[in-house]
């Protein structure tokens, strides 16, 4: 997936930032990381109740494979009716989204950095 069709799909959420990073694309919005794609996927940031709610819609979690184990991130899939469901995408961004900055706020580095802004306008 590029980030142009990552850019649509979350366009009646709000412009997102894509950064790559380790084979896939972070997604971000707030300057913080809310979701990533690998693959054709793209994955949400979840607590137990939301990954329970994304796992009910047929959603799967983001699983990596590293030195011969299986790695369990607390992402899941976007579900496959979100991707034509601008509205659906939407919602289930901002949720993830908020999710993200309530870790965030616990962990200043997962901050997005910010570039120096000139003080020429």
């Amino acid at each position: 997936m590029d980030e142009a069709a990552i850019s649509d799909i979350f366009a009646a959420f709000r412009p997102v930032r894509c950064r790559r990073m380790f084979g896939g694309i972070g997604i971000y919005a707030d300057g913080v990381m809310f979701a990533l794609a690998a693959g054709e996927r793209i994955y949400l940031k979840t607590d137990p109740a939301f990954a329970f709610d994304l796992k009910e819609r047929g959603a799967e979690p983001f699983v990596h494979e590293t030195q011969g184990r299986r790695v369990t991130f607390s992402y899941w899939s976007l579900p496959d009716a979100a991707l034509d469901d601008a509205e659906a995408a939407a919602e289930l961004a901002a949720r993830a989204l908020r999710l993200a900055l309530i870790a965030a706020a616990g962990n200043p580095r997962r901050m997005m950095p910010t570039r120096a802004r000139s003080r020429r306008d």
